[in-house]
């Protein structure tokens, strides 16, 4: 005889036209119908209701698409080497370390992928990444943070957003670990929701006969994820009013950099971006554009190609050059804001082959679409933030991600962007090297952000050294000489 539980959502699911996710509840065993159960209680009947309706069976009012009425370019705070204003870049780096020095400021990291695309069998931020040493995609981040406690005199809280699939393995790689000499009770593991799939008449798939077709909302689901974990609450409590928002792929990024933090608070900001100008045309970066009046990121296969390649007349550059590249400073109030009522950010549907079961049970591997997947997209946040800032950085110093086992973005295009970043450093600190004309040294070697994470510090940790190491192939430096 069922529980009472299992009647009260049987029951649920059933006046919402959706009790064929109980079809085979029957044959289950008692593991099995407990599984079903607690999946089926993470799903929100009256969110997939009004979801299905306005996306998947084309009620009235439902989005035709992207609208790119009255488009233009989004301005951006510019570097100063490209005719930004120094003096207010100073000032916004000042601003920065003051507020993560009085302990305002923590670490986001989303990293609910898994490395399948990379020929990888494992959490993504356990995929070896740097040049000699090898080291997995956390250590970095994890150093990057300790030089900063080490540089500003603070105690940084991480948060890391895993996913139901790599939750398990990527705590327990931290414990292997020691945390990477970071305080255990500062780094915070929370996962990221799921949502149902759904077929084109809205019904709830089945990925087996016990268990439902679930997967990750989406990154803009890491806002919702914040708040239910008690992520904001804890933040609160610590008196940390801005996250420091980024992506477990890109080992380049400034997990706390101070001059973007900076642009952040002192301009009352309830949510900044990084962008880097767009390589060429046809990159796969969003575009930071006005729309009515409202700061918005238009995806890449959303901008007709005629506008991606448009160009200014007088300077010749691209005008919709700005590139998103998923970094973000974030308020904390404002995610709370965003992840509660009907103010929230809104879905997008994804066409989708879904593996799913026939009426019997029997396994189905659609050749084609059969299904839909509701995801979120964090930048859909800022037309609703207060006073969005964009900045330019370079992508030199913030953007190498690997996404693809080969080819653009791939670990070897990454590698040679962290030694081109080393190449860089050498020579701005007069130290000679072998290199071919991009800028890449003709040897490998890896500097931890322990020794420097930026020019400064690097030639400072390279002068305290007592005895200067040759560079030659496979030379680490891997802590500050002070």
């Amino acid at each position: 005889m069922p529980s009472s539980r299992a009647t009260s959502l049987i029951e649920a699911f059933s006046r919402a036209g959706q009790r064929q996710v109980f079809s085979f509840f029957d044959r289950l065993s008692a593991s099995a119908q407990d599984r079903l159960l607690s999946e089926a209680a993470e799903i929100d009947l009256p969110e997939l209701d009004g979801l299905v309706r306005a996306l998947v069976t084309g009620a009235p009012g439902s989005s035709p698409g992207v609208d790119l009425e009255g488009l233009s370019p989004a301005p951006y705070v510019r570097l100063p080497e490209r005719g930004g204003d120094a003096p207010s870049w100073d000032a916004a780096r000042a601003a920065g370390e003051a507020a993560i020095r009085a302990g305002r400021v923590a670490a986001f990291t989303v990293a609910g992928g898994q490395g399948t695309r990379l020929g990888f069998d494992g959490p993504k931020g356990t995929f070896p990444v740097t040049p000699v040493r090898r080291k997995p995609l956390f250590q970095v981040f994890a150093e990057k943070l300790l030089a900063a406690e080490r540089r500003y005199g603070c105690r940084l809280h991480w948060f890391i957003m895993t996913s139901h699939q790599n939750h398990d393995a990527s705590v327990a790689f931290f414990e292997e670990h020691g945390h990477f000499g970071l305080d255990r009770s500062r780094v915070h593991f929370f996962r990221q929701g799921r949502m149902p799939a759904v077929d084109y008449s809205g019904r709830i798939l089945l990925e087996s006969p016990g268990s439902i077709a679930l997967s990750p909302d989406g990154h803009g689901g890491s806002l919702r994820a914040l708040d239910r974990s008690g992520a904001l609450d804890l933040m609160a409590s610590e008196g940390i009013d801005t996250l420091s928002y980024f992506q477990v792929d890109n080992p380049l990024v400034r997990c706390i950099d101070p001059a973007f933090i900076g642009w952040h608070v002192s301009s009352g900001s309830e949510m900044s971006s990084k962008m880097v100008p767009k390589a060429y045309p046809e990159e796969k970066l969003g575009h930071f554009c006005i729309r009515q009046g409202r700061l918005v990121v238009i995806e890449y296969s959303d901008l007709p190609m005629a506008l991606q390649r448009e160009r200014d007349a007088s300077s010749g550059a691209l005008r919709y050059e700005a590139g998103s590249i998923a970094i973000h400073a974030i308020d904390r109030e404002f995610i709370r804001r965003m992840s509660r009522g009907s103010g929230g950010l809104p879905f997008h549907r994804a066409d989708k082959k879904i593996a799913t079961v026939d009426a019997s049970g029997a396994d189905v591997r659609p050749a084609a679409p059969n299904g839909v997947k509701f995801e979120l997209f964090v930048f859909d946040a800022l037309p609703f933030a207060r006073g969005p800032v964009v900045v330019e950085t370079r992508r030199s110093d913030d953007f190498s991600p690997v996404k693809n086992a080969d080819g653009v973005d791939s670990p070897a295009t990454c590698r040679a962007d962290q030694l081109r970043q080393y190449g860089r450093w050498l020579s701005a600190a007069g130290i000679p090297f072998a290199a071919d004309p991009s800028g890449l040294p003709e040897f490998d070697l890896e500097i931890s952000p322990l020794f420097g994470y930026d020019e400064v510090s690097f030639a400072q940790s390279w002068s305290l050294l007592p005895q200067k190491p040759p560079l030659a192939p496979g030379l680490v430096l891997d802590s500050n000489p002070s």
